[in-house]
């Protein structure tokens, strides 16, 4: 079933958080697509220089910025009534507010599809431990909040951002590429997905308009972007011609760690813990009753690999 018949327009989307770290491929996305495209914008964004640049940005590839707010009820109500699908991408601090988004979708009532802010783990199959267990607690909630009212949705599950983790080869609490040693945590094997910020943003784009993927989570398994950590240093050693010293740090060694360590690396390391000694992105099959592959449904869609993602890191 194509996502899009021909002839048929395309959804007008609405992007909650459209300024924020992921909020802006998903934007640029829409656009690209062919989706008349908004963005929310509160006042406070017009005054911040870095914001406004990319607000201006935004409005030289045609999306229109509308006024309003996630916490004035009136305003986003508004907002969400001159859209088909509503997209959030607000950031962990706000995850919890998104009730104000259901609650506005609920009472405008126009909407066929609601993408919450996920993006990460498949928030129901995680096996973490805190602070990353709170968090996806919420993202749980959320998605319990969104069903028990009824509103079409579409969950993203895209697994590690490219790009917050191969610039530093999966590491955690490292910001830069090794010069001698990779700290891996656990022993190296388990695998963990990632995807480019771009495909993320290409293929939620992609599914707002199927009616595969919804009320189903669309999940990211790129073949070539399933690697071990101990893949991932091999594969940077063949590229660099270097070998680097590989530093395991066991389980109970990681939640030590955890608890001494301050936020955000606390949550940084918890998230990482749940992939890499965990397994949390590999170790369970998509069930057709509750997902779907978005490289299988889309496979026209040319998705960075991270051979070549490492490539521009060289």
């Amino acid at each position: 079933m194509p996502s899009i018949s021909a002839g048929q327009e395309r959804s007008r989307v609405l992007v909650i958080g459209g300024t924020g770290y992921i909020g802006r491929f998903i934007v640029a996305s829409s656009c690209r697509e062919g989706h008349p495209t908004s963005v929310l914008v509160r006042d406070s964004a017009l005054a911040d220089p870095a914001k406004a640049a990319l607000l201006q940005g935004f409005r030289d590839t045609g999306v229109t910025l509308v006024k309003g707010d996630l916490y004035n009820h009136e305003s986003l109500v508004v907002a969400i009534k001159s859209a088909d699908i509503v997209i959030s991408a607000v950031g962990y601090t706000q995850l919890p507010d998104q009730i104000h988004i259901i609650s506005a979708i609920k009472e405008a009532g126009n909407v066929k599809r609601f993408l919450p802010s996920e993006y990460g783990n498949d928030v129901d199959h995680v096996h973490a431990v805190e602070p990353a267990k709170s968090i996806f607690a919420v993202k749980a909630r959320i998605r319990r909040a969104i069903e028990a009212e009824g509103i079409p949705y579409t969950y993203v599950s895209s697994n590690f951002f490219a790009g917050r983790f191969l610039p530093c080869l999966g590491q955690v609490g490292v910001s830069v590429l090794p010069t001698d040693k990779v700290l891996i945590l656990g022993d190296g094997n388990v695998k963990a997905i990632f995807a480019a910020e771009e495909d993320v943003g290409t293929y939620a784009i992609k599914a707002v308009d199927d009616l595969r993927t919804l009320n189903k989570v669309l999940y990211l398994r790129p073949s070539s972007n399933i690697l071990s950590h101990d893949e991932l240093v091999s594969l940077w050693e063949k590229k660099t011609g270097k070998t680097f010293e590989r530093v395991y740090i066991p389980e109970d060694e990681v939640l030590k760690k955890i608890q001494e360590s301050p936020v955000p690396l606390n949550i940084k390391m918890s998230i990482s813990h749940s992939v890499w000694v965990k397994g949390d992105h590999t170790n369970f099959e998509i069930d057709p009753s509750f997902g779907v592959e978005a490289t299988e449904l889309y496979s026209d869609v040319k998705y960075t690999t991270v051979d070549e993602y490492l490539n521009k890191l060289l």
